[in-house]
């Protein structure tokens, strides 16, 4: 079966089926190392000691494969970082020390924007619904009077994230950093993030 870059949605897996998710967790890996294109479903294959034919029976292709991985990563990042609008500054230190622990999943997600950057996501997509969720989380503080009005929220979230994930985006001036900043810790990373996000955004008092 050929290894078509198609954005198929997946089968249904059978309630407790575990080869699905040796397949998710074994795609996690490679296209966090390799990219979409790099990606070979048969290393893929053999890393969640199935068959190819197995991946496809769930996996239309390749895209269909990653748009599943970066879904549930997507969902895993919400769930461990939690968006609280009266403290943006700890929601961005959170994010940070998620990808500091975790610098394969952002190259996963980053992978996606660099191969996939004209994919239209489709009205399910769960990444789409949990921006869409934090603007109105954002919209709903600037109503309580719990976080600045004038800005929009959805530049105040893009904002946040881009701040949080500097370091994580820029590894090369992570390394730079390491060697020549008055303080090379990870901590002064972290609370250089923290800071800038408390300027503009301060906490709730």
């Amino acid at each position: 079966m050929p290894q078509s870059r198609d954005s198929g949605r997946t089968a249904a897996p059978a309630a407790g089926d575990t080869t699905r998710e040796r397949i998710l967790t074994a795609a996690m890996e490679e296209f966090a190392r390799h990219g979409i294109a790099g990606a070979r479903v048969d290393r893929i294959a053999k890393l969640a000691r199935t068959s190819k034919e197995r991946v496809y029976a769930y996996f239309r292709g390749k895209d269909a494969l990653y748009a599943s991985v970066a879904a549930r990563e997507h969902v895993v990042i919400a769930e461990a970082t939690q968006l609280d609008p009266s403290d943006l500054p700890g929601y961005a230190g959170r994010l940070f020390d998620y990808f500091v622990a975790r610098p394969d999943h952002h190259r996963l997600i980053t992978w996606g924007r660099l191969e996939l950057p004209g994919t239209a996501p489709g009205a399910d997509d769960p990444a789409q619904a949990l921006l869409a969720r934090k603007i109105d989380q954002l919209r709903q503080a600037q109503q309580a009077g719990r976080l600045d009005p004038a800005w929009d929220p959805a530049d105040v979230l893009a904002l946040v994230n881009q701040i949080a994930t500097t370091w994580a985006a820029q590894p090369e001036l992570s390394e730079a950093a390491a060697a020549h900043a008055v303080d090379p810790t990870i901590a002064a990373r972290r609370a250089a993030v923290v800071t800038a996000v408390e300027r503009l955004f301060p906490r709730a008092r």
